[in-house]
């Protein structure tokens, strides 16, 4: 039905062929000598309505959308994106929001801080300037929380089953939402005092704002989830699975790759989430007027500090806005890879996500402020150098060349010291803590994640998901891992029902 209502013209006056004709317009941010001052959203999102329009008319319904289709590269929750742009294109909002929910817990979450693997895959991007998506899906949630139409979905009828959830990232959540939709009492346990995880303290508020986040959980608290904060589950395991009729494990990526060279163990050499985490607390205490004399202590300043961030990505580039928000002296980003191309290569075409030289927000606000690009492409950093009190000033790096079979060699003559008064290691993470699947002698993977056969891992009753189940990947994927394993505990207990229902049956017989 929906295709046959594309073929009219759109409610803009714009013909379905609109891709010829509209340029892509992108949201802009907010200018980065204003955003860098304050820890609000960059985003400005205050697009003319006819002009979401014009741009939601560019989708070409295409016969074959790789934008929505994980397994073509494009989105991993496979949101029906042409189904909502054409009918964002019609302002038919209200049902472009059912279309968008449909398959996405949280687009607010997404639409914000996801990069957009659907754009890369759009088939538009082959001869054009992709659609904005990303732009159109925030939208629409916007929308949808401005116009009162996302409320409380509460299940008609309980099922009497209780599953319990360690960890409140967007795995976890997403995996309580559809347990709960299905009837069954969920309980989220985490370890934080804050429901969230990645998205309450790893992500800056500047990309996703705290208020969206507590607004979610405060939507599934009034759907029946229940949320216990400060709580280790560990060597009390056995008693949540006792209480549980099925645990899901969705506890992160959490170990951080170390950067073992001379000179690592000087103060002052921090890891990424421990700076980010940190600074967020402190932002959260301030708003909430529980600002103590401890959170100056645990803070980790960069105010009037060369600073210096080991790695590249998302966590690397919101370090460095982190830092300038902070009023840090300068700031270097050191990226061992090379510096990409501005186009995509030969071993790199579409619909693969385009890994190309791109400038992002904490980029450019360097730039704004120090007048160059933060980042110093293909070094590697061979060592740190401290002063008496055994505090950071230095790191010594090394321009490094990239062989053709992926090998690295270090340039002989290229060495360089930067001054840095503090170090900020932004080079991922290897695997989550070991604590909880040791304790569980669960099995794992050769990458030491939660080894799991359709999600399941190795003890009856137990699953994982997301990044502790895959290895360090996006927040979308997260949530596809949560709404999948939701699906393998509601397989388990139809099974376990089925088994019952036999046995019974056995029974009356004999």
């Amino acid at each position: 039905m929906l295709r046959t209502l594309t073929r009219r013209a759109f409610a803009t006056g714009k013909p379905e062929r609109a891709f010829l004709e509209v340029a892509r317009a992108a949201d802009a941010y907010r200018p980065a000598a204003e955003r860098a001052k304050d820890w609000n959203e960059i985003y400005t999102n205050n697009r003319d309505p006819t002009e979401r329009l014009k741009q939601a008319s560019r989708c070409m319904d295409c016969g074959t959308p790789f934008c929505q289709s994980r397994s073509l590269s494009g989105c991993p929750v496979n949101n029906l994106i042409p189904e909502w742009n054409q009918l964002i294109a019609r302002d038919e909002w209200r049902e472009a929001y059912n279309r968008l929910s449909a398959t996405n817990n949280f687009p607010e979450f997404t639409g914000r801080v996801c990069p957009a693997p659907c754009e890369g895959a759009c088939v538009l991007g082959v001869i054009e300037d992709p659609v904005t998506i990303k732009n159109m899906e925030y939208a629409i949630v916007d929308r949808a929380w401005d116009e009162g139409w996302i409320v409380p979905r509460i299940p008609a009828k309980r099922t009497g089953l209780k599953v319990g959830v360690v960890g409140s990232g967007p795995a976890g959540l997403a995996a309580a939402d559809q347990l709960n939709q299905l009837g069954h009492s969920v309980v989220v346990f985490e370890k934080a005092d804050r429901i969230g995880g990645l998205l309450m303290y790893g992500i800056p508020n500047m990309k996703l704002d705290k208020n969206s986040v507590d607004r979610r959980v405060d939507l599934l608290g009034q759907e029946g989830i229940e949320f216990r904060t400060n709580v280790h589950v560990g060597d009390n395991i056995q008693d949540l699975m006792d209480d549980m009729d099925a645990v899901v494990l969705c506890t992160g990526s959490t170990v951080p790759r170390f950067l073992s060279v001379d000179g690592s163990q000087l103060s002052g050499i921090h890891f990424a989430m421990e700076f980010l985490t940190r600074n967020q607390k402190r932002l959260l205490a301030a708003k909430d007027g529980t600002l103590k004399s401890k959170w100056n202590k645990e803070f980790i300043s960069a105010e009037g500090k060369n600073v210096v961030v080991i790695g590249g990505g998302d966590t690397g580039t919101d370090c460095i806005a982190t830092s300038l928000r902070q009023q840090c002296k300068s700031i270097v980003n050191l990226e061992h890879n090379p510096i990409p191309p501005t186009k995509r290569a030969p071993n790199n075409p579409w619909p693969q996500y385009p890994r190309v030289y791109a400038t992002d927000y904490g980029h450019t606000e360097a730039i704004d402020r120090y007048g160059n690009d933060p980042r110093k492409y293909s070094r590697a950093t061979l060592g740190f150098k401290g002063n008496a009190d055994g505090h950071v000033t230095h790191v010594i790096t090394a321009t490094v060349m990239r062989h053709p079979d992926g090998s690295f060699e270090n340039v002989p003559g290229s060495e360089e010291e930067l001054p840095c008064d503090l170090a900020i290691l932004a080079m991922g993470f290897m695997h989550p803590d070991q604590a909880l699947p040791g304790t569980l002698d669960l099995a794992l993977d050769g990458r030491k994640n939660i080894a799991t056969s359709n999600y399941e891992t190795s003890m009856p009753g137990v699953f994982a998901a997301g990044d502790c189940r895959r290895g360090q990947s996006l927040v979308v994927w997260a949530i596809h891992e949560g709404r999948q394993v939701a699906e393998a505990v509601q397989h388990y207990f139809d099974k376990l029902e089925l088994f019952a229902h036999q046995h019974q049956k056995q029974e009356q017989r004999i």
